[in-house]
C-alpha cells in the first residue's frame, strides 16, 4: 500500500492519499471509518483513494478497478452524500439502483454500497449539526425528514456535473498546494463552497416511496450472505440458502443480481475466495491447504484455478507476498 501523510488530529485540515493492490488494506486505510470491502469480480485489485478533511466535512474520492461490496460505518452523527464518477455497470446503494447523475444520502452509521468494475465516486461526510444549521439557513426551515432514510435521489438537471467539477478541483487544489490546509479561512471558504453545491444540487421534493421494494430485496440478499458466512466449511447449496431464507430460486436470483449484479452463486464463490485471500494474508504461517479446506475447498487443483481467475494470483504467491 502507498499513502500519503498520515492524518494528524492536530489543525484543521489533513489530505490523506492511498493506492493498494489489496482490498482489506484499501478498506482499513480510511482514516477513523470502519469498512469490509468485498470483492466481487475477477482480476487484480487496484484501488485508489483520496480524502481531504475540512471542518467539520471531510472530501472523498474513490475509484477501483474491481467490482466492490463495501459495508460499514463512516463514524457516528455524520451524514453523507456520494455521486458517481464512473460507473460503466451495475451499482446499488441500500439496494437502490444507480444511475449517472444520482446522489446517495444516508446517516454515517450504516453504509451499504456496491459499485462495478471500473467504477468510481466522490463523496462527503458532514457533521450531522452543521448539515442542518446550513439547510437552515438557506431553506428557513428544518432539515427533511427523509434524512434519516438511506437513499438515492438524481440530482437537479445540469447539477450533477457542477458538483463533480468543484470537487474535483478542491481536491486538485489540495493536492497541489498541501499548505492550503494551513489557512483556516481558506478551509472554511472551501467546505462552505462544496456543501452549498452539494445542497443545491438536491431536488426540491423527495419521494421516498419505493424505498420499502429496494430494502427488502437488500433484507434477503443480508440473510442469505449471513448464511453463506456462517457455514465456511460446509457451503449451503443455493437451494439450501433458498429454503432457510424461505425465498424460491428465481427470487434469490433476482434480489441478487437487483442488489449486488451478479448471481447467488458466483457470489457465494467470490465470499469464499475472499475469506481464504483474507486469512492467508493475516495468518501467513498456515497452509494452502488447511485454509482452503476451512472455506469449504477440497479439490486444490479446482480451487487454485478459482483463485487465480478471483485475484490474478495464485494462493501460494499471497503467502509469498506477506511472508
Amino acid at each position: 500500500m502507498d499513502a500519503s501523510a498520515t492524518p494528524s488530529s492536530i489543525g484543521l485540515g489533513w489530505r490523506h492519499a492511498v493506492f493498494s493492490h489489496d482490498v482489506d488494506e484499501f478498506a482499513s486505510a480510511q482514516p477513523n471509518w470502519s469498512l469490509h470491502y468485498e470483492q466481487l469480480s475477477g482480476g487484480r485489485f487496484e484501488g485508489r483513494l483520496q480524502h481531504v478533511q475540512l471542518p467539520g466535512m471531510r472530501m472523498v474520492l474513490e475509484a477501483s478497478n474491481q467490482a466492490l461490496w463495501q459495508r460499514g460505518q463512516l463514524g457516528t452523527r455524520h451524514i453523507g452524500l456520494a455521486m458517481p464518477l464512473e460507473m460503466n455497470g451495475h451499482g446499488t446503494f441500500n439496494g437502490q439502483v444507480l444511475g449517472a447523475d444520482s446522489i446517495m444520502i444516508g446517516r454515517s452509521e450504516e453504509l451499504d454500497l456496491c459499485l462495478p468494475a471500473g467504477g468510481a465516486m466522490i463523496g462527503i461526510v458532514v457533521d450531522a449539526e452543521l448539515l442542518s444549521s446550513l439547510w437552515q439557513q438557506l431553506y428557513q426551515k428544518r432539515m427533511s425528514s427523509w434524512i434519516d432514510r438511506q437513499v438515492v435521489i438524481e440530482a437537479r438537471p445540469g447539477l450533477a456535473d457542477v458538483v463533480r467539477s468543484m470537487h474535483r478541483r478542491i481536491m486538485t487544489d489540495v493536492e497541489a498546494a498541501p499548505q492550503l490546509l494551513k489557512d483556516p479561512s481558506v478551509l472554511m471558504q472551501m467546505r462552505d463552497a462544496v456543501l452549498i453545491e452539494w445542497i443545491e444540487a438536491l431536488p426540491t421534493r423527495i419521494a421516498v416511496d419505493g424505498l420499502d421494494s429496494g430494502e427488502a430485496r437488500k433484507r434477503v440478499v443480508d440473510r442469505a450472505r449471513e448464511l453463506m458466512r456462517s457455514r465456511q466449511d460446509a457451503p449451503l447449496s443455493i437451494l439450501q440458502v433458498c429454503e432457510r431464507v424461505g425465498a424460491s430460486p428465481s427470487k434469490l436470483e433476482y434480489c441478487f443480481r437487483s442488489v449486488l449484479g451478479i448471481s447467488p452463486a458466483k457470489y457465494l464463490r467470490a465470499l469464499r475466495l475472499n475469506g481464504v485471500r483474507r486469512e492467508l494474508r493475516q495468518n501467513p504461517s498456515g497452509t494452502v491447504q488447511d485454509v482452503a479446506a476451512r472455506w469449504g475447498f477440497w479439490h486444490l487443483g479446482e480451487f487454485a484455478a478459482a483463485y487465480r481467475r478471483q485475484f490474478s494470483e495464485l494462493p501460494s504467491q499471497t503467502l509469498r507476498d506477506v511472508g
